[in-house]
Parts: C-alpha cells; structure tokens; sequence
C-alpha cells in the first residue's frame, strides 16, 4: 500500500533526548509526527537541533516553553490548543507545571535522523528527569 495507518501505543516507545516520552507516530519522505508525554512536575533537558525543525501541538496539561535563538529568547505559557515551532537551531526546555502531563503532537521536517541531531544547551531550568542517559 502506498499509505500507512497506525493507532497510538499504550506505553512509550522510547525516550526523547531532551527525557519526554515518545509515542512513534508515522513519517513520509518529508517529514513525520509523533505524541510526547512529560510527566506532571517534570523538567526536560535543555536541547537544540542540528538540522530540523519541528511545529508542535499541546493536547492536554499545562506547562512552560522555553525558547532561545541568537538574541530572541522567551518563556511562553503552553496548553491545549496552542501551537508553536522550533526553528532549525533553536534552543528550547519546557515542563509540566501543574498535577497533569504535559501530552503534545511534533511535526518534524525532515524525518527524525536519530540521536545525533540533538544536542545539549544551557536552559532556565534543572532537568529533573528519571532518565539521564
């Protein structure tokens, strides 16, 4: 078939560099989507990336975006509805703030390359995170 079609996992499939949870979605040649979980009160590691750039989508919880580029540099508040992108080097830590996960949709274009294309940045915040692998 020249298409594909899968339903969302009920556990992780991985762990995301920056230490949110990872559900696989799909991805064509340009590009795929995937869910992200941060456990409620959790911190991420602060990342940027190499060579893509992604648009989020916040499904459900609430929490804290922060971005920096060059001189830009911004906390933002995120919740459902609110969209958001992470230019192609961008710096960027987020948490979950609140009693609930912090749940999300990323479209990243191109496709995910792998571990490499992530790499560490200095944040506003501590990662407290279960995994520091």
């Amino acid at each position: 078939m020249p298409w594909e079609t899968k339903s969302i996992g009920e556990h992780p499939d991985v762990l995301a560099p920056d230490g949110s949870e990872v559900y696989l979605g799909l991805e064509c040649s340009r590009g795929g989507l995937s869910v992200f979980v941060l456990p409620a009160g959790r911190t991420s590691r602060a990342i940027r990336h190499r060579t893509i750039e992604e648009v989020w989508y916040f499904l459900h919880g609430e929490g804290e975006m922060w971005r920096r580029s060059g001189e830009a540099e911004e906390i933002c508040r995120v919740g459902p509805g609110v969209f958001l992108t992470i230019p192609t080097g961008t710096a960027f830590q987020f948490r979950a703030v609140g009693e609930e996960p912090l749940r999300f949709a990323i479209a990243t274009m191109p496709p995910w390359p792998g571990p490499h294309e992530a790499v560490p940045a200095e944040g506003p915040w501590v990662h407290d995170g279960e995994s520091d692998s």
